[in-house]
């Protein structure tokens, strides 16, 4: 799988956002990519909520939706959209961080929501309630592409992973973990991470990543990673924008799994057992 990996930094302009990723996709197929991945929030990055509600819309009104499906099919190859913003019919006005991977004829092949929301007080004084915006998702999502069945998370979902078990349990061997991490949880967390679910899992991680100064004022992490099964990272794309192509060898997954066979020793867990 020849997958090509854009690292950008999302602005508060959709339009901008989604002439950017346009251009990534037609670049990556014309340099003979088969998939182009983005970062969470691709398409609009704003922490100015009353400024986000007029922007934010839902599927069908998404511009930056409307455009990546739109150059998917021109360029042929597949998209997996990190996530963008969704407006939804829900009573409490939330939004969804919701994740897309759009196939090569410009369908919609799988949504995914994010569950595990970044409510959070940094010691660097930032802090974040996503939750008082967004809603979680609900459902664990695995879709199948022609290279590898493909298990949907977004950014914190990265720190639970009972969520990777549950979509190695349903055949995942390719991770897709799209995030917008902040510089001082990045530096702490993010590479140590997603080492670690590539390892357990015995697959490949792919965690396109936002970077740099945004518009909003926020800082993101970037490094953008890819990690095969063994743990060893075989792309680190450091702090600029641009985009990346990574040649995949899937066949490692199995020669992995066959050295480690955790996934095949797993065996259920019960509640513990509490002695005091």
């Amino acid at each position: 799988m020849r997958a090509a990996i854009f690292q950008m930094t999302s602005g508060i302009d959709p339009a901008e956002n989604a002439q950017a990723i346009a251009g990534a996709i037609h670049r990556a197929g014309a340099d003979g990519a088969d998939i182009l991945f983005t970062p969470e929030m691709a398409g609009y990055l704003d922490r100015d909520r009353t400024r986000a509600a007029e922007r934010i819309t839902d599927e069908a009104g998404n511009i930056v939706l409307s455009q990546v499906r739109e150059a998917a099919a021109k360029a042929g190859i597949w998209i997996h959209l990190g996530s963008l913003a969704c407006a939804d019919d829900r009573a409490d006005g939330r939004w969804s961080n919701r994740s897309f991977m759009i196939d090569d004829q410009g369908a919609v092949r799988a949504r995914y929501d994010k569950i595990h929301l970044f409510d959070v007080d940094l010691a660097s004084g930032g802090s974040w309630r996503e939750s008082s915006v967004y809603a979680p998702g609900e459902r664990v999502v695995a879709v199948d592409t022609p290279w590898a069945r493909m298990g949907l998370s977004v950014c914190y979902d990265l720190r639970f992973p009972d969520l990777y078990r549950a979509l190695t349990n349903a055949g995942a061997t390719v991770l897709l973990i799209p995030a917008a991490f902040t510089v001082p949880t990045g530096e702490a967390h993010w590479h140590v991470l997603l080492r670690a679910r590539a390892i357990e899992a015995g697959a490949f991680v792919i965690a396109c990543a936002q970077t740099g100064q945004h518009a909003d004022g926020r800082v993101t992490y970037g490094h953008s990673l890819v990690i095969d099964p063994w743990g060893e990272i075989i792309c680190d794309m450091g702090s600029d924008p641009g985009v990346q192509i990574v040649d995949l060898s899937l066949d490692k997954i199995g020669d992995v799994r066959s050295r480690v066979p955790a996934i095949a020793n797993r065996r259920p867990i019960n509640e513990a057992v509490i002695f005091s």
